[in-house]
């Protein structure tokens, strides 16, 4: 990752687009890291990538409460719980 300082992100600003539109910039001020630059593709991954995991652990979570789960209920109910479990519509 190529590393700016915010005074050098200023200045150069084309190059830190530039080189943010192939890979990561990390902006520093006073030597400590401060903002990162991405792309609107790479952010647009990263978003769509963390709502799969969220979706996973959710649907994980919902197994467990399912098989953990105490309520005496009708097979339908069941099975809709099942249903939802593994994202199923």
């Amino acid at each position: 990752m190529q590393t700016y300082t915010l005074t050098d992100a200023r200045n150069k600003h084309g190059e830190v687009f530039d080189k943010a539109a192939t890979e990561p910039v990390l902006l520093t001020k006073q030597s400590r890291p401060s903002h990162v630059i991405i792309s609107a593709e790479s952010y647009q991954k990263l978003m769509n990538r963390l709502e799969e995991l969220e979706d996973m652990v959710f649907g994980q979570a919902a197994e467990v409460a399912l098989i953990q789960s105490k309520m005496i209920g009708t097979e339908a109910f069941t099975s809709a719980l099942e249903h939802l479990a593994n994202g199923e519509a």
